[in-house]
């Protein structure tokens, strides 16, 4: 297997980590209150969109023939570390309130 299908398999794999999280998530939102609810949907589509771009980026990457998808890497890199960050502030919301 190349580089460039052992790196694809590395960003699928965290990205379908992060889409079964979204999934609980969503689950925690349904059960939420009311207040708690607006946030957390609020949330999710936050990362939902986010998610969205880098499986567009991880697609360009796959698409991209020879060497050309090392130049659309930066790209996807920079998109999974945008959702990366924004999982980061979700978690940290709910620590900080006990969910």
């Amino acid at each position: 297997m190349g580089m460039k299908e052992d790196y694809q398999k590395k960003i699928e794999a965290q990205l379908k980590e992060w889409g079964a999280k979204l999934e609980e998530l969503k689950a925690k939102a349904a059960k939420a209150g009311a207040g708690a609810k607006g946030e957390l949907n609020k949330q999710i589509e936050t990362l939902k969109a986010k998610q969205e771009a880098a499986q567009k980026k991880l697609k360009e990457v796959r698409e991209a023939s020879g060497e050309a998808w090392k130049d659309l890497k930066k790209g996807l890199e920079k998109s999974v570390d945008d959702l990366k960050e924004a999982w980061g502030g979700v978690l940290s919301r709910f620590r900080k309130k006990g969910d």
